[in-house]
């Protein structure tokens, strides 16, 4: 089993988002963040506080927030659009579509408490549409850190990026992920936390960790894993999923989304459209309204944990 971690030694990428955009903002007014009523649950009472004319709240109007973002951003600021990710995607995705990436405003939209996080509150409160619909959109890359440090990263790159970016958080606190050679941190270049040959486990966001576990797990049975942190799903790092692709004898991806339109099904159309063919596998939420519970309930019942990415890197490799 992979080490565990204490869990009090570490930050939820909320809180590092919130931090990293108060260090950017204490020598840069052109960052500004617009809220939809949600400075709490985005971590940014500290923001606004230390930086009262650099926020904006629009109440609950997620449609409201995206054009009011779009428009700052036209005129020169670097905008930060904090909401709930599954209202953000679904309640502003014309504005999404028109006022920021069509019209290239280049504005950071920032998907809070995403996939299941809000766990009982119910599908309604699901974000599990987001990668699939926003990478349909020409001119948005879409991001989900893993750790910390990616989400640290992500936030200084963001502030600085020439076109859209959609950033996907979560709500618990994440484990560090040790990358096995220091390349640094760039969008559209994944991070190969560990390396090895029966099978590769290709996983986003939250979901690096349990397939980091299951590698662990796997090892206990003389099976080695490669396990790559995909933070970024558009663009995708196909240079990197072609290699691990033909050096493993089967590739299996995680994600805390429906099957249908995300990291899956992006890396299976790369690989059949350049034939390179092995047993694969999308591990993520099936076509039903999920069941109701705590995000790691839910990861339970989908087998999005240990157990059920071991499992199905045995069932491929027999």
């Amino acid at each position: 089993m992979a080490e565990q971690i204490n869990t009090h030694t570490y930050k939820p990428n909320l809180e590092i988002f919130s931090e990293t955009l108060q260090r950017l903002a204490l020598t840069d007014r052109n960052i500004v963040a617009v809220t939809s009523d949600s400075r709490g649950s985005g971590k940014l009472v500290p923001f606004g506080k230390k930086f009262p004319e650099q926020m904006v709240e629009v109440g609950i109007a997620e449609q409201n927030l995206v054009g009011v973002a779009a428009g700052l951003a036209s005129c020169g600021k670097k905008v930060f659009a904090v909401s709930p990710a599954c209202f953000l995607t679904a309640r502003a995705l014309e504005q999404i579509k028109n006022d920021v990436a069509y019209s290239d405003n280049r504005v950071n939209i920032i998907g809070i408490s995403a996939g299941v996080s809000y766990g009982a509150l119910g599908s309604t409160h699901h974000s599990l549409h987001d990668y699939a619909a926003l990478r349909a959109i020409n001119n948005i890359m879409v991001v989900a850190p893993a750790d910390n440090f990616e989400t640290e990263q992500a936030i200084e790159l963001a502030a600085k990026a020439d076109q859209p970016v959609y950033l996907r958080f979560g709500k618990k606190p994440m484990p560090p992920l040790k990358e096995i050679n220091n390349d640094g941190f760039a969008f559209g270049k994944g991070r190969v936390i560990l390396e090895g040959s029966d099978v590769a486990i290709i996983a986003t966001g939250e979901t690096v960790y349990p397939a980091l576990q299951a590698a662990g797990k796997l090892k206990q049975q003389g099976i080695t894993a490669t396990v790559i942190s995909m933070h970024t799903i558009k663009p995708l790092d196909t240079a990197l999923l072609r290699s691990v692709a033909e050096k493993c004898k089967a590739v299996i991806t995680v994600e805390e989304h429906s099957v249908y339109g995300g990291l899956g099904e992006a890396c299976a159309s790369y690989l059949l459209q350049n034939r390179i063919t092995k047993p694969f596998r999308i591990i993520g939420i099936p076509d039903e309204y999920t069941i109701t519970g705590s995000q790691q309930n839910i990861f339970d019942h989908y087998g999005i944990n240990e157990k059920g990415i071991a499992e199905v890197a045995l069932s491929l490799l027999k």
